[in-house]
């Protein structure tokens, strides 16, 4: 496939288509903007667990009323140093490091380095990380042990403790804590959640894949061939979503063998564009225009799931004719 051939192919196929701890009182600086209005939290709450509930309370009572509310869990959105704060009817047993319940988490931007990873899995089950999001959270029962077990977790990365030093020090301080000692660990973040964005893309393992044009040097993103080529993948991406959607509906056989064949072809189109790319020397580049395509198909094929068996079928066949 020569770059002009490429060109009018992108061309024709452009038709297709989220026992409180620290100071008392409510934050000062909290974000009240979307608050859930009083009498709904207030019929909300009285629906949770007696233990969820009481935490609910104390964080409303510190940080103001959570932008989120419905029956099963309330958000707050970055209140103190925290971006969520968490607090779910369901309550899960956790045993470190003695018997409770967890239903409250807090989540703090952070990237968690990947060598560190198993370190703080084995260290507590309810610590959790997206290194995609660069988020951490730590869940339990209490917000001062939620703060405790960032700090350790937070120790454990930059190597001043390891698993098994954290677990003991965890054990001491909560003791420490229930005999009214107050310390630090359990008071406040002892470190300052980054500011930079934490997020980690990661990348691409499949040859001739895409890049982002925010990845790209100046004289990539200039190449028109780049960017058709990523429009090239996207468009039969597009179509291999959608028939891959068309295999699981209750359609005609017909129908049924139609969208495999198209998700064989269009699936095919997307490692010969690849190919090509890498022949040619080429990177495809995902540009804005790029993502709104993906974006366009997303629409599209939103408009068809709701639908069933016949009336599927009918629009989805609509569909693959409009666009080729």
């Amino acid at each position: 496939m020569t770059t002009k051939t490429l060109s009018v192919y992108a061309g024709l196929l452009l038709g297709v288509f989220v026992v409180f701890s620290g100071t008392a009182g409510a934050d000062p600086n909290r974000d009240t903007k979307g608050a859930v209005d009083a009498a709904t939290l207030d019929e909300l709450i009285d629906q949770f667990p007696p233990r969820p509930r009481l935490a609910a309370q104390q964080m409303l009572a510190k940080y103001g009323p959570p932008q989120e509310a419905t029956s099963e869990q309330f958000i707050w959105h970055n209140v103190g140093p925290f971006k969520l704060i968490t607090v779910t009817k369901a309550e899960h047993p956790h045993d470190f490091p003695l018997p409770h319940m967890d239903y409250l988490e807090h989540t703090i931007d952070y990237r968690v380095p990947a060598e560190k990873a198993a370190a703080l899995a084995a260290y507590d089950g309810s610590l959790t990380f997206d290194r995609t999001r660069g988020e951490m959270s730590a869940r339990c029962d209490l917000e001062g042990h939620n703060i405790l077990t960032l700090n350790l977790a937070h120790d454990i990365v930059r190597g001043k403790t390891d698993t098994e030093g954290a677990r003991e020090s965890f054990g001491r301080i909560v003791v420490e804590d229930t005999m009214g000692k107050h310390p630090p660990y359990v008071e406040a973040l002892q470190f300052d959640p980054p500011t930079k964005s934490t997020e980690f893309s990661d990348k691409p393992v499949i040859p001739g894949s895409p890049k982002r044009a925010a990845e790209m040097e100046t004289e990539a993103k200039k190449s028109g061939d780049a960017e058709v080529l990523a429009f090239v993948t996207m468009i039969n991406l597009n179509e291999v979503l959608a028939a891959a959607q068309a295999g699981t509906e209750k359609a005609s056989p017909q129908v049924l063998e139609y969208a495999k064949k198209l998700h064989k072809e269009h699936g095919k189109g997307v490692q010969e564009t690849l190919k090509l790319g890498q022949r040619i020397g080429v990177t495809p580049i995902e540009t804005a225009a790029v993502t709104q395509l993906r974006i366009k198909g997303a629409e599209e094929l939103g408009a068809l799931v709701p639908l069933d068996g016949e009336p599927f079928g009918a629009a989805y066949i609509d569909a693959m004719i409009k666009g080729h």
